[in-house]
């Protein structure tokens, strides 16, 4: 299905004559100037909701920057990271030694897991979770110990802890989850980061946290700045739509970030630091992208209400419903039709995770998904 001007406007009308469009019309289309600073992705064939990227980006702003230090390209990064670690630094509340800039956020997991856990260590991780650091672990020696999530797709957090021996070097914890989109609650949050952080070292993922809409939610940097045992990752690859340039950070006391820091392998680039220096001040985008998700959310909701699909309400940028079907399965019927959905998540393998993307990509989805059940 070849994504032109032309076939999504027939998309779009078939997903009116179901209702589904209600919503949309609520929706203000983006103006020429709109187009030009949150640079919305252009229709592709397939279109891809598989890996949940921010559908806008990089802004205006930050393209701006990035051309305005091209020359610098001939420099090496490290100058250009310390700038950034300062202001990560005054941003979080802690010393310029706790941040250590990364190649994307999963450099940082996948060093940080290594530093702690190879030629034999134990990881205790929740099952499905982001792979990353569990995967690069395992292939230098490292012994993970899998921990099913509940029956409410949560964190088992008592058997987490339960497990834990001296063979256990890293707990890891991604909140809000990936693949399930669920958020832990907060004080159970603290109690088990402060509690774990005594007998080992706790790693919280915190590549969403920007899309929680709880007021006054904690980030773990808040014991970090307690000198407990945690390492907290953030990216730049979600909300600010840098996903492609490869810049993220971990923010951990400075005793844990010097041993991190020694086994960076592929460090950053001058481009990515710089823009990444920018993002930070377009709160501008900042915000447009949260509220686009919000509404690009609402519109799958809709979607999956529509066919009786059961699902997680998402503290990120997509959305775990189970699709009564073999993923993999449903997975090549979508793709047949223009649009890439997310792999399977064993055990899970009857449900799908799904990223938002821009609204004419959502109508689109919507009027597939429509068309396969």
């Amino acid at each position: 299905m070849g994504l032109n001007r032309r076939n999504w406007l027939k998309s779009a009308a078939l997903i009116g004559g179901y209702g589904l469009l209600n919503g949309v019309n609520s929706i203000k289309p983006l103006t020429p100037n709109e187009h030009i600073k949150f640079n919305p992705r252009l229709l592709s064939d397939p279109i891809r909701l598989s890996s949940n990227e921010n559908p806008y980006g990089p802004s205006q702003r930050v393209r701006n920057r990035i051309q305005k230090v091209f020359d610098d390209g001939c420099r090496y990064p490290y100058e250009y990271a310390h700038g950034l670690e300062k202001i990560l630094a005054k941003k979080h509340g802690v010393p310029n030694e706790s941040i250590v800039i990364t190649g994307g956020s999963t450099e940082g997991l996948k060093i940080a897991g290594i530093t702690f856990t190879a030629s034999g260590g134990e990881i205790i991780a929740a099952k499905p979770t982001f792979l990353a650091m569990m995967q690069y672990a395992q292939m230098w020696g490292a012994n993970i110990n899998w921990v099913p999530v509940d029956d409410n797709y949560g964190y088992d957090l008592q058997e987490i802890e339960k497990r834990i021996s001296s063979k256990t070097k890293m707990v890891f914890i991604c909140n809000p989850n990936n693949p399930t989109s669920t958020l832990l609650p907060a004080n159970s949050l603290l109690d088990f980061c402060n509690s774990v952080s005594r007998k080992t070292i706790v790693f919280s993922d915190e590549a969403y946290y920007d899309y929680i809409d709880i007021p006054n939610y904690p980030s773990m940097v808040e014991l970090v700045k307690q000198d407990k045992n945690i390492i907290v990752s953030k990216t730049f690859s979600k909300v600010y739509g840098m996903a492609g340039m490869r810049i993220g950070y971990l923010v951990a006391k400075p005793e844990l970030a010097d041993k991190i820091r020694t086994n960076i392998v592929a460090m950053t680039n001058v481009y990515a630091i710089e823009g990444a220096k920018e993002a930070l001040l377009d709160h501008e985008f900042y915000d447009f992208s949260l509220q686009k998700n919000k509404e690009a959310k609402q519109m799958i909701y809709e979607t999956l209400n529509h066919l009786e699909l059961n699902y997680i309400k998402s503290h990120t940028n997509f959305i775990f419903f189970k699709s009564n079907q073999n993923i993999n399965k449903l997975g090549k019927q979508m793709l047949a039709k223009g649009v890439k959905i997310g792999r399977a998540f064993p055990p899970f393998i009857d449900h799908c995770r799904i990223s938002t993307g821009t609204i004419e990509e959502v109508q689109l989805f919507s009027q597939v998904l429509l068309s396969v059940y």
